[in-house]
């Protein structure tokens, strides 16, 4: 019985898998080299303690972790990273939502382009530019906002000296940056709903709020729960508009979680309590974002 004839798509699959393999090449090693390998460097240096000055690494095991969830400041700027996180999140995706489904009508297609560049221009900026201008904008003897107050008689606001309003102000700003990318998200997710579904509402009697409220939203919860999820993750990770505009003040009323991390590392010279900050921060995104997918998906499927 003769041998089976090679195939003649063998030669050709085995080049394609190693073109697909030297494509990918690059960015698996980008991710490599600035990823996995700091993330597992960041493990092992929690466990030490490296001198900046004599170069001497001691192993010290779980003291640097110890240290962290002991220290004060660590439970300070844990809780404020939660309070930015909640009123950032619902900011973003709410007013995301809300000029999402003002721009999800029947409108020239040159107007729809230019509202859409308008409010999406911000997210193109980088954060640090951003924070200076609102630095500015916030400032108490020559901003805007208090020459406005003065303007109708109201006393000036301590936007970023007042410790009551300091979070509040860093809030805005990144609310008024990033809400655009979610209104692109869900604008996009609201023009994917079939006519005929909102059609056969509005048939059916249901008017603009019900369509609105037991049609659209249903059907466009997982873009809203990826965008929560989003937005959260990129809330515990805040860092540049803090540190522009508040450096972590008045006081620690805004200083965040890598703020910590940052000032231990590199403030206080102390690589190792840095690490273990960032080992915990690690695994509070991993844990806050396995949490939101599980009670994400569990409300949608009731």
């Amino acid at each position: 019985m003769s041998a089976p004839a090679p195939s003649k798509s063998a030669p050709l699959a085995r080049a394609q898998t190693i073109a697909a393999f030297w494509f990918l090449l690059p960015g698996y090693g980008l991710y490599l080299l600035f990823v996995l390998l700091p993330a597992l460097a960041t493990m092992a240096f929690s466990l030490l303690y490296l001198d900046r000055y004599t170069w001497t690494v001691d192993f010290v095991g779980l003291d640097n972790i110890l240290y962290v969830v002991t220290d004060g400041r660590f439970w300070t700027s844990f809780l404020n990273t939660f309070y930015f996180v909640a009123l950032a999140a619902i900011g973003n995706v709410a007013l995301g939502l809300v000029f999402a489904v003002l721009l999800d009508r029947a409108l020239p297609k040159a107007l729809l382009y230019v509202l859409r560049l308008a409010y999406f221009l911000p997210v193109l900026v980088s954060t640090a530019l951003v924070s200076l201008v609102w630095q500015f904008i916030y400032s108490s003897d020559l901003g805007i906002l208090n020459y406005y107050l003065n303007a109708i008689g109201l006393p000036r606001i301590g936007w970023l000296s007042d410790e009551r309003v300091a979070m509040v102000s860093v809030v805005i700003m990144d609310v008024w940056k990033h809400f655009g990318f979610f209104m692109i998200i869900l604008l996009a997710a609201l023009q994917s709903i079939p006519r005929e579904v909102t059609e056969a509402a509005e048939i059916d009697g249901a008017g603009a709020f019900e369509t609105f409220v037991y049609i659209k939203i249903p059907m466009v919860a997982p873009v809203i729960l990826f965008c929560v999820t989003y937005a959260t993750i990129g809330g515990l990770q805040m860092f540049e508009s803090v540190r522009i505009l508040t450096g972590g003040g008045p006081g620690d009323a805004t200083t965040s979680m890598v703020m910590y991390m940052y000032e231990q590392t590199f403030g206080a010279s102390d690589v190792g309590v840095g690490s273990a900050a960032a080992l915990i921060l690690l695994i509070t995104i991993v844990l806050v974002t396995l949490v939101q997918l599980r009670l994400g998906r569990r409300g949608m499927e009731g």
